[in-house]
């Protein structure tokens, strides 16, 4: 059994199903991101592992524990990152970090955990609501990992961070995992989980409707060509230059029906040069995880 086990777990509201029938499972030292759109069932499936929810139908076990059942005895080996830290307003972090750690037997070190983080000297000893918003994340990504988790859930870890934040947590995440921890994260930075993640789960209205690595899931047809160019190019131009159907699927992102040769890509370059539009990205025979994200939860019957 992995680290996360989830068996045809089946969550309701009432009348209301917000999880139907999701299985998956995560390793330990394995990075495992959780996509889906708002409303998917993401966020019930990941409650009920760290044990806030009870399912209504199927399991989950954590560590190989039940998390409701068992959850004394599984909460001083999990991390918990909630994307609202639940943070006295008027605390500073490192109080926040010492009063956290006292709740373990065999806690990390308060300071060095905030250094880990990115949050040393000034920031360390200012309150809460004074710290901005990314600094908060980092705060609430600290007290995570004060108990030494076995397993970590991660809430949207790098939502409202900068560029440099971003690095210092896909550096945490990745030591984590190198360190034998499971990570179980929510994300809906597509480009995040791309590059933090070992394999990535998407949930769309209650089910798994994709898993796998983000190649694996990235890996397109091989019949069709996807570049970004100026929104609103004369795609039926395009089309006869190249003699297949070109669709632009949204502003600035055209797909080509047509097998990524060097023929073909070559003369797709020279009309966009003919008209002096600069060529922003081009994808043969491979999609983004964007492209898969959308073409999955948009596309899937809704009945």
């Amino acid at each position: 059994m992995g680290a996360v086990a989830v068996s045809d777990l089946v969550v309701r509201y009432g009348d209301v199903v917000a999880v139907d029938g999701v299985s998956f499972s995560a390793d330990a030292g394995e990075v495992v991101a959780v996509l889906g759109p708002n409303g998917a069932g993401k966020t019930s499936t990941i409650e009920t592992l760290e044990g806030y929810r009870r399912p209504t139908s199927g399991s989950v076990r954590v560590l190989g524990l039940d998390p409701v059942r068992d959850g004394a005895a599984l909460k001083p080996r999990i991390g918990v990152m909630l994307q609202r830290g639940g943070v006295y307003p008027g605390m500073h972090a490192v109080d926040a970090a010492r009063l956290f750690a006292s709740y373990y037997d065999a806690p990390a070190d308060p300071m060095e955990t905030l250094a880990r983080v990115g949050l040393e000297g000034r920031v360390a000893k200012t309150p809460w609501r004074a710290l901005s918003g990314g600094e908060q994340q980092r705060v609430s990504l600290a007290l995570a990992l004060l108990p030494k988790p076995e397993v970590a859930f991660l809430d949207e870890p790098t939502a409202g961070i900068d560029p440099g934040g971003r690095r210092v947590i896909r550096d945490v995440v990745r030591s984590l995992r190198d360190d034998g921890v499971c990570v179980l994260l929510t994300t809906h930075d597509l480009e995040e989980a791309e590059k933090t993640a070992d394999r990535i789960v998407i949930i769309d209205r209650g089910r798994v409707v994709a898993e796998g690595t983000p190649s694996t899931l990235m890996q397109g047809t091989g019949t069709d060509i996807r570049f970004g160019a100026s929104p609103g190019l004369d795609v039926a131009a395009l089309a006869t230059r190249l003699e297949a159907p070109v669709v632009e699927e949204r502003p600035g992102d055209y797909r080509v029906e047509a097998e990524p040769t060097p023929t073909t890509v070559a003369a797709l370059t020279a009309w966009l040069a003919e008209r002096g539009e600069p060529l922003a990205d081009l994808r043969a025979g491979r999609q983004s995880l964007e492209d898969v994200f959308l073409r999955l939860t948009q596309d899937a019957d809704p009945s």
